[in-house]
């Protein structure tokens, strides 16, 4: 009697580690794929593979998504929320934009903007972190002309902050006093007033 023998298929799985950042998402090639949210500041394990992402934690898989090949791409799952009455309360958005107030108005409502922008505004407590270390790099006054500037340009991103920093766009002369001024970005129903950070995150 033959011995059948089966072809086993190649493995091009690739295995990395991330840490878990405050927004309970982790960053694997150049996208951000979330977590648990319990698992926040967790070192994890990534098994990644052509058409998924899969994270581990102490060898459990905690989650699986769906890779994605573009860049700056944010992949969540609903269910990795953090539940309105769950642990983590200390990182709520109002004690985000508390933070920013300690530089000045101008950062305070750059971060309200950042977090009005995203579906979930924990999704944006990455960029608003890097920002305040972009402030102790730059000093607070310098923060502030570019948290101006980036207001008036709509320009409110980390990246587009640092690059106004990097390339002292916040010391160049502004615009004249007789230029309109930019008008205000519409209010709909997916864009929340300042007011909704003081409330309680659900």
């Amino acid at each position: 009697m033959v011995a059948v023998t089966h072809a086993h298929r190649k493995d091009t799985s690739q295995w990395s580690h991330a840490r878990v950042n405050i927004d309970y998402h982790i960053a694997f090639d150049s996208n951000f794929y979330s977590v648990p949210y319990n698992l926040v500041h967790e070192l994890v394990e990534l098994r990644s593979l052509p058409t998924t992402v899969e994270i581990f934690n102490k060898s459990v898989r905690v989650a699986s998504h769906i890779r994605s090949h573009g860049r700056g791409q944010t992949v969540t799952n609903p269910e990795h929320r953090p539940k309105s009455h769950q642990a983590h309360l200390e990182w709520t958005p109002l004690r985000i934009v508390n933070w920013a107030r300690a530089i000045g108005p101008n950062t305070a409502r750059l971060f309200e903007r950042i977090l009005e922008d995203k579906p979930h505004p924990e999704m944006g407590y990455r960029a608003c972190l890097g920002i305040i270390r972009l402030a102790d790099e730059y000093t607070p006054a310098r923060m502030e002309s570019a948290a101006q500037l980036a207001l008036t340009t709509g320009a409110c991103r980390y990246q587009s902050i640092k690059s106004i920093l990097k390339n002292s766009l916040d010391l160049a002369p502004r615009l004249k006093p007789d230029t309109p001024p930019v008008a205000p970005a519409p209010q709909h129903d997916n864009i929340r007033g300042a007011d909704y950070f003081d409330g309680e995150v659900g």
